[in-house]
């Protein structure tokens, strides 16, 4: 099995602007992304930008880069014109590693890929953990999924799903006994499913969670959801988070 793992990164950032070029434990964080990506079975490393400052940096160290458009509407859009421009094969499958996400474990990567791989009814894989806090029980960012009996999503919602009516009855303060699950935003995805979606208008349902994996389900494309064999850690989305990961790095490396 081979695959390739598109790492889209864009300048703009509302919280963070520059974001894939802010310092990290000395190295800028798109490169922290890469590393990473490096670690994994991965065939091939694309950084997909739509800035010239990310793709001279990220040529700096060596990776592989494609401009793409400034107008994509999306991260998937973004997916597809690296495929389209590359000549990649309607079954090859690529793995959608966020540029914001310096400690991904390459292990997940893997996961993700072979999970795709050894299911040719899905179009999409992707992964999740078991919540396991109660802040993250009725927080919207935090987007939960529920699967079929064979690991297909049946959903995934800013909502609390699904809703233990008996138990959050009694109390919401309170982890219900069955489990709740977030999703982690790692998709492997078939080059043939990227060709459709784009072709694709936004499906009511992705407009109001504002969720594009949506689109998909909307579709009828099977979406393979497993359990991520190891904790997957946070990205950066806040000068927090920027300097929770920078102490991180620089402790591990002395």
């Amino acid at each position: 099995m081979s695959f390739t793992v598109v790492i889209p990164a864009r300048y703009a950032s509302t919280r963070l602007p520059g974001k894939p070029l802010l310092d990290i434990a000395g190295k800028p964080m798109i490169q922290r992304v890469y590393e990473q990506a490096q670690k994994s079975e991965a065939n091939r490393i694309i950084i997909a930008t739509d800035d010239q400052r990310i793709a001279d940096t990220a040529k700096d160290f060596g990776a592989e880069v494609c401009m793409t458009s400034a107008d994509h509407p999306s991260g998937t859009d973004r997916l597809q014109e690296v495929a389209s421009q590359l000549g990649f094969y309607a079954d090859d499958i690529i793995v959608n590693v966020q540029g914001d996400e310096p400690l991904i474990p390459p292990r997940l990567i893997n996961q993700v890929a072979h999970n795709l791989a050894a299911d040719p009814t899905a179009g999409i894989s992707t992964l999740c953990e078991q919540i396991t806090e109660l802040g993250a029980v009725h927080n919207p960012n935090v987007v939960k999924v529920v699967m079929d009996t064979n690991g297909y999503a049946l959903y995934f919602s800013r909502a609390t799903i699904a809703w233990a009516r008996d138990s959050f009855a009694e109390n919401l303060q309170q982890l219900p006994p069955s489990p709740l699950y977030r999703h982690i935003g790692l998709y492997g995805y078939r080059v043939k499913m990227l060709n459709d979606f784009v072709r694709w208008a936004p499906a009511p349902i992705e407009q109001a969670e504002q969720l594009e994996q949506l689109r998909a389900l909307w579709n009828g494309v099977r979406i393979h959801v497993a359990i991520a064999d190891e904790a997957h850690p946070a990205g950066v989305d806040t000068p927090e988070d920027l300097q929770r990961v920078s102490k991180l790095l620089e402790a591990q490396n002395g």
